[in-house]
């Protein structure tokens, strides 16, 4: 018999703004003690150095993570240039330096074109992916170096926000690339093509699918509405489907609806002819997420446990 999940059904999609200092899980954790959640989940790791946009989901909203876990991604970063560490961040130990003053931001700007578009990236040592069910950091920190598979991302908009000159140089740049992006990895590239070593000394997040700052809560103010009960933190959710908002909507009537439910394909009139789609009832009611078949049917993949 399977064991009952202690919590709320609560479901929705909270954005958090992630302090620095914690790691991506452990925000999680104390959004789902917070909202006394059953379930819960995040939507892709941000470095405990980092901060911003981590959207959460919690209850059914789980079932479409992934949508937002694939989504582009944002940053507002500093590299440092002329400073390397082992971890290609500010948490890392020195183990390069190499005078930048001759850098500019002309020399900076052609290498930022030259780093934009489709890139090949080797994930740093010091990351979460694993080898055999280790972390690869944890092989970092043992002095264990294994090979790494190169991944194809994109950067669509590696820019110059400022840059201050010296023998360290510090550059603000932004962001917006796809999923699986290594920022700290276009650090040491970017190094790598003015000649001197690299690192992030700081990384915020600002944008994760249709998610922007501005969307986003701290934990601190989560803490303070908690105090004032679930109501309050409720108001915070958005609603399931709104990761999902690029697929079109179809709309099933009333019997067609309690035919889905049980995972039988049903008829859509004018529905499209083929792809994914968001399903809905006749009162509007987001039921789950389906594929459209040839013969005009939508099978359920995907549905909304109410």
């Amino acid at each position: 018999m399977a064991r009952k999940r202690r919590g709320r059904p609560v479901n929705g999609i909270l954005v958090l703004d992630k302090p620095s200092g914690i790691t991506s899980n452990g925000a999680l954790q104390r959004v789902k003690r917070l909202f006394d959640a059953a379930k819960a989940g995040h939507t892709g790791s941000l470095d405990p150095l980092a901060t911003g946009v981590l959207p959460l989901c919690l209850g059914e909203a789980t079932k479409f993570s992934h949508y937002l876990l694939d989504a582009d991604k944002g940053y507002l970063s500093t590299f440092v240039l002329g400073v390397g560490t082992d971890t290609l961040d500010i948490e890392g130990e020195e183990i390069a330096r190499a005078d930048a003053s001759s850098i500019d931001a002309a020399a900076v700007e052609r290498a930022m074109i030259a780093l934009t578009g489709a890139l090949s990236q080797i994930p740093p040592m010091y990351s979460a992916l694993k080898r055999e069910g280790q972390p690869l950091y944890k092989l970092a920190r043992a002095g264990i170096e294994v090979e790494r598979q190169p991944r194809a991302v994109t950067i669509h908009e590696f820019s110059l926000r400022g840059l201050r000159l010296g023998m360290v140089a510090e550059a603000d740049v932004v962001i917006r690339c796809t999923k699986g992006t290594y920022v700290r990895s276009l650090a040491e590239s970017l190094g790598l093509a003015l000649g001197v070593p690299a690192h992030v000394s700081v990384l915020r997040r600002d944008i994760a699918g249709p998610y922007q700052l501005a969307h986003a809560v701290s934990l601190d103010t989560l803490e303070t509405l908690a105090q004032e009960g679930q109501d309050a933190l409720d108001a915070l959710l958005t609603p399931i489907d709104d990761p999902l908002k690029a697929l079109p909507a179809v709309q099933v009537g009333d019997s067609a609806t309690y035919y889905l439910k049980l995972g039988q394909a049903v008829l859509v009139p004018n529905g499209p002819r083929s792809g994914m789609v968001r399903a809905y009832s006749a009162s509007g009611l987001f039921l789950g997420v389906g594929e459209m078949l040839d013969d005009g049917r939508v099978a359920p993949r995907r549905l909304v446990v109410r």
